[in-house]
């Protein structure tokens, strides 16, 4: 989920200024290569609205757009660096770079690097000769290419997001640019591409600013124009402890990522938005306020205004809290504020899959009856009892159990006088329906909890749901008269 953030809050910043918003496939490490990541990546932007102008799938001036297509280019920039004196090769095997780290620890070193200072003891072409550099070239020696970081300096930078951010080199390790492989490490490819793809801004997780002051360097030791930064909030638990993640959302019920998504290494399935019945236009509404307001009380925003609105400034530096409470009732208005006649496809074509055949028209009907209680389309079903014939009790235990709390012998006669005003009823209104069930309650001394529960259970089968008087509407004076009759006849059975 803090990946589709990331993707909207680009796409709306690159919207609103007139920009392009660019994809690219980040897959230099192999080792963590997941068959179908990149489709549900496609799948989970295009569901959410967010299509990329430049990416993969839709190609662009600036391609290819995945990184393991461009390795060809890298290997030149590497090279290019080394011949500035702002890289260079390192040859240590893995033993002599755990002995190293042993070392370190041994002398009380907290956090053990590869830096400025125990470079100087390690086999790298800083300490060995060039002569020697050139022979374990030769030799085809396995080797990686280091960023060479200065000993003695400040890194510099602002965000957009965070303001200045100041970092020693000295707490800056010579990370690896170029691996044994032949592949880029994510930094020199990033930097690379970003260059070449003439990026302006880079919006992107917190979980990147450590690296930032590194990207700083590179782009330096390129004599290259740096991007702008902004580094995203987290996206934190529903109790603010700690980072949100899938794991979260399937221990505690609620969607995390924006697809269905089977992991192919775990074979473990989180469940998704899309398959739990949110609406993409709704998920996307609360996502941008999960670390952005608008500086207004105004919650409810479509993608085009989200786009006038949203401004980098305005995000929080602080994590956001997820609340799946809050989503559901995002979800709750995007139901209520659909077209009549699509909000009623949607349920017709949900009553199908139950193989309840409606048309059109009376589904869009019962829509206007049940939605106000509704947060998903699914929760409309609750109302099938308006698209069948029959009495609701047949085969419903829990109506029947409820029923025998309610029933009174007292409602038998008045719900008989009901059954004969309905049927003097020259036209079947709510209004003319609620007045003809007070009359009887008046004549038969009667309240209306007395009657109307048994009423209710009679004709919908059920306790909640919309107003009685609106359902019979809906079912018709025969099916309503048939229904109060076989309830009566039920109830006198075991009274």
């Amino acid at each position: 989920m803090g990946g589709v953030r990331t993707a909207l809050y680009n796409y709306l910043f690159a919207r609103k200024h007139g920009g392009q918003f660019l994809l690219r496939i980040e897959d230099t490490d192999q080792t963590r290569y997941v068959p179908g990541a990149e489709q549900y990546i496609k799948e989970s932007l295009e569901w959410c609205g967010l299509v990329p102008d430049e990416s993969p799938w839709v190609g662009g001036p600036d391609g290819p757009y995945r990184q393991s297509d461009r390795k060809d280019l890298y290997k030149h920039y590497a090279d290019d660096l080394i011949a500035k004196d702002k890289a260079y090769f390192a040859f240590d095997t893995p033993d002599e770079l755990e002995a190293m780290r042993a070392r370190l620890q041994a002398a009380g070193v907290a956090a053990p690097a590869y830096n400025a200072v125990t470079r100087e003891h390690m086999k790298n072409s800083l300490t060995l000769s060039a002569d020697e550099v050139k022979e374990r070239l030769a030799r085809g020696e396995q080797y990686v290419v280091r960023l060479k970081v200065p000993r003695h300096s400040e890194v510099r930078f602002e965000d957009i997001i965070r303001g200045w951010v100041v970092v020693h080199s000295a707490n800056i390790d010579d990370k690896v640019l170029f691996k044994s492989d032949g592949m880029p490490t994510y930094h020199l490819a990033n930097i690379v591409d970003d260059h070449l793809m003439r990026i302006t801004h880079v919006i992107r997780g917190e979980e990147w600013l450590p690296s930032a002051p590194v990207h700083v360097l590179i782009y330096e030791a390129f004599g290259w124009e740096r991007p702008a930064f902004a580094h995203l909030p987290l996206i934190l638990k529903p109790d603010g402890n700690g980072k949100l993640s899938k794991r979260d959302g399937d221990r505690l019920g609620f969607p995390v990522f924006s697809l269905d998504w089977v992991d192919p290494a775990t074979g473990e399935k989180s469940s998704g938005y899309r398959e739990k019945g949110y609406y993409p236009d709704a998920f996307i509404n609360m996502l941008a306020l999960l670390g952005w307001n608008p500086g207004t009380d105004q919650e409810i925003m479509s993608l085009e205004e989200l786009t006038q609105l949203f401004d980098l400034e305005r995000v929080h530096k602080g994590g956001a809290k997820f609340d799946p409470d809050k989503t559901k009732w995002f979800n709750q208005q995007y139901l209520r504020k659909q077209p009549e006649g699509e909000l009623g496809a949607q349920l017709q074509a949900r009553l199908k899959t139950l193989g309840i055949e409606t048309s059109l028209e009376r589904a869009t009907q019962a829509t206007a009856l049940l939605k106000e209680r509704a947060t998903f389309v699914d929760d409309m079903l609750e109302g099938t009892y308006l698209f069948t014939t029959g009495s609701p009790l047949k085969g419903n235990a829990p109506a029947e159990e409820e029923l025998k709390k309610r029933w009174r012998a007292e409602a038998a006669p008045a719900l008989e006088a009901y059954i004969e005003a309905l049927g003097a009823l020259s036209t079947f209104t709510p209004v003319e329906m609620e007045a003809a069930f007070n009359q009887v309650l008046q004549n038969q001394g009667l309240k209306v909890g007395q009657v109307m529960p048994i009423y209710r259970l009679f004709v919908a089968g059920r306790m909640q749901g919309p107003g009685m008087f609106d359902v019979s509407t809906l079912l018709g004076k025969e099916e309503v008269i048939a229904r109060l009759k076989a309830g009566l006849q039920h109830c006198v059975s075991w009274a």
